[in-house]
């Protein structure tokens, strides 16, 4: 006496996949190490500009010229001047030039000399 095995019928014609258990991640060490910013002062200020005409703002305006990471805010700037050449900025103007890149001239206060501060750097 053979038992008739009865199928299922199936009235929908999509498949519907079945909740199983999910487990979460339990690892025996951390995968990742704590990422400090990469966005830093030397990210920030690419090099400094040593045209004839940026020699002339270092000489009558107290202006040292950058260029710059382009996403970098004036802020960014500011601090990064601030962090690496120990000067105080009085202001910061930005242009993005044709081929893309940044620059920025950063007008030091009258108690720092941008002569002193780009023979430190090099320039001169």
């Amino acid at each position: 006496a053979a038992i008739k095995r009865t199928r299922k019928i199936h009235t929908s014609v999509q498949f519907h996949r079945p909740h199983t258990l999910r487990v979460a991640r339990n690892p025996k060490y951390p995968r990742t190490i704590s990422q400090r910013s990469k966005f830093d002062e030397y990210r920030i200020l690419r090099v400094p500009l040593t045209t004839e005409s940026s020699m002339k703002l270092i000489e009558d305006n107290n202006t040292l010229s950058f260029l710059v990471d382009l996403r970098a805010s004036k802020r960014n700037i500011r601090d990064a001047i601030k962090k690496m050449h120990k000067v105080k900025v009085a202001s910061i103007n930005t242009i993005i030039r044709p081929d893309g890149q940044k620059k920025a001239f950063v007008k030091l206060t009258s108690d720092h000399d941008a002569l002193d501060v780009a023979n430190k750097i090099g320039i001169l």
